[in-house]
Order: structure tokens, then sequence, then C-alpha cells
């Protein structure tokens, strides 16, 4: 995997992805921000990301995916990204402030784009407005959420409740304190400090979640 932009973004994911066992190559064109991920990363290299021979050196062609986690830099994060997609690089996720940055990007060969102040914002207006513990929108307006269970629902079991047919939503899994997360069943009795993994059209579990 190729990362370029050892930024915040660029340098905490990079980090994890070492974490999770892939094998990084680290580019920015700091010397600074090289040095400080010398270290954790399989390898780093100071370049300037939008030289398509300096990349080609570090045998950047050869990767089959690649994060472009430039954001500051707009022209160079649309070059970099341009660059990759013209090597044949598969998969290209890149960084972008804007959502007009993200289109420029996707045009110009990236799979998949990130907005992560956008994202962040989204997710946290949605953990600050209801019963939600955690938040995860999907493709195809489909999300999971993290809650906590109506009380409506307090000590019956969960076929009982009949949650799907009045909310539309499935509960996929139960947390009790101090044990892991169980998946439920039509037997699992709610109790009100459990935890409720829920899955559903995004409008659904957001309807669900308003729930008192």
């Amino acid at each position: 995997m190729v990362v370029v932009g050892l930024g915040r973004f660029g340098g905490s994911l990079a980090t994890e992805l070492i974490r999770l066992g892939s094998e990084v190559l680290g580019l920015d064109r700091s010397a600074k921000r090289v040095q400080r991920f010398a270290d954790e990363l399989t390898h780093s290299a100071v370049v300037d990301s939008t030289d398509a021979d300096a990349l080609a050196q570090l045998d950047v062609p050869a990767f089959d995916r690649a994060v472009v986690g430039i954001g500051s830099d707009i022209e160079a994060s649309i070059l970099t990204t341009s660059l990759l997609s013209e090597f044949g690089v598969r998969q290209i996720w890149a960084k972008a402030v804007s959502r007009q940055h993200g289109r420029i990007l996707e045009r110009v060969g990236a799979q998949r784009v990130v907005l992560p102040e956008y994202e962040m914002g989204e997710r946290v207006a949605h953990l600050v407005t209801g019963r939600m513990l955690d938040y995860i929108e999907f493709e195809d307006d489909y999300a999971i959420v993290k809650t906590t269970p109506p009380s409506e629902a307090l000590g019956k079991p969960l076929g009982e409740t009949r949650l799907r047919v009045r909310y539309g939503v499935t509960v996929v899994g139960i947390k009790r304190p101090g044990l892991g997360f169980t998946y439920a069943t039509p037997d699992s009795v709610i109790h009100a400090e459990d935890v409720l993994v829920v899955a559903g059209r995004r409008d659904d579990v957001e309807r669900f979640s308003d729930v008192v």
C-alpha cells in the first residue's frame, strides 16, 4: 500500500495499516513528516508526488492500492491522483477537502473519495440528536447504529416488541454490561442498561433512535 501525504489523516491511516499487518510505503514532500514516521512504516521517502519520474523510481506503479492523503494542496492532490491512475494503480482512495474537490478526484481516477471533515460532522450530528452511541452509514441509504433501547421495548422478548414491524429496523445484536455482544434472537429480553446494534434504512434507524 502507498500512502501519499503523511499529515494528520495520512499519517494516522498509515500507522493503523501497519498495525493491521499491511506493508506501507509512506511518501511526503516534507522531510520532517517522513522522518517522524520513518521508524513506524515499512518504507518512507521524501518526494514530490506530482513528479512522475520520482514516483516511478520508487516503484509506485507496481502497487495495487494507494491512498492520497494530501489535503491543503488541492493541485498536488489532483495531479498525484491522476498520475497514480495513469500508472494503472488498481484502487485509489483520495482525501478531499470539499465535495467539488472530491468530484474532480473521481474524474481523474479515484475510486473512493473520503471527506473526513464532512463525514465526521454528519456522524456527530446523528450522535448528538438522540439515543445513538455510534453511527455508520453505507451506500444505498443503509445504516447501522449502536443505541440504547426505547422504553417501550424494555422487559420484553424481542419478538414481542414488534420493532421491525413498527420501525422497519432489525436488532442485530445486544450488549449487556460486563459481557460481550451477542446476536439478538426473538427470545432475547431487552433491559434498560443494554446497548443495541440496529440495522436498516437510514431514515428508519434515525426515527427509531429518536424514540424515548
